[in-house]
């Protein structure tokens, strides 16, 4: 292709055109990523919950053997207080667990299908793009066109007649 004025001009709208379309891509990406870190905070979540109800109960037992040591033997029994306790950490842990779990269900369902519309949105960009480089090189070749059209007029013209 010929050299001229505008040649530079359409080589620096092609590259940003080009790198728009890359940054593009690029977002896509970061969304995806993002959306897969959500559902992997969520579970890490749902452990930490999990080691803590363990702990805690563990808290609540060592406490009952604590008042249990210091009181003479057999005046009282804490089994039963120790089994509520045990039935509610379950059904706390358990509850978590499920809510936990349908958390990251949806997380993962939004997640496949976000990356079905972004292939679908980066096939529609990618051709939007495609065709835009097309007219904008159509455009560059007119361009040129005319003005090696100018440059041979010019050089034909006669100015000393």
């Amino acid at each position: 292709m010929t050299q001229n004025p505008f040649t530079a001009v359409f080589d620096a709208q092609r590259t940003a055109i080009e790198q728009s379309q890359n940054m593009t891509h690029d977002a896509l990406e970061a969304q995806q990523t993002s959306l897969g870190a959500i559902a992997d905070a969520v579970e890490t979540s749902g452990a930490m919950f999990e080691s803590n109800a363990e702990v805690t109960r563990g808290a609540v037992h060592a406490y009952f053997d604590a008042i249990e040591a210091g009181l003479p033997e057999g005046s009282a029994n804490f089994d039963e207080l120790r089994e509520l306790v045990d039935e509610g950490f379950d059904s706390a842990t358990e509850a978590q667990s499920q809510s936990l779990d349908a958390v990251v269900e949806a997380v993962e369902e939004s997640e496949v299908a976000y990356e079905e519309f972004a292939r679908s949105y980066a096939e529609v960009v990618d051709t939007s793009f495609d065709a835009y480089l097309d007219a904008h090189e159509q455009v560059e070749q007119n361009v040129t066109a005319v003005a090696e059209n100018v440059e041979e007029a010019a050089d034909e013209f006669d100015v000393s007649a």
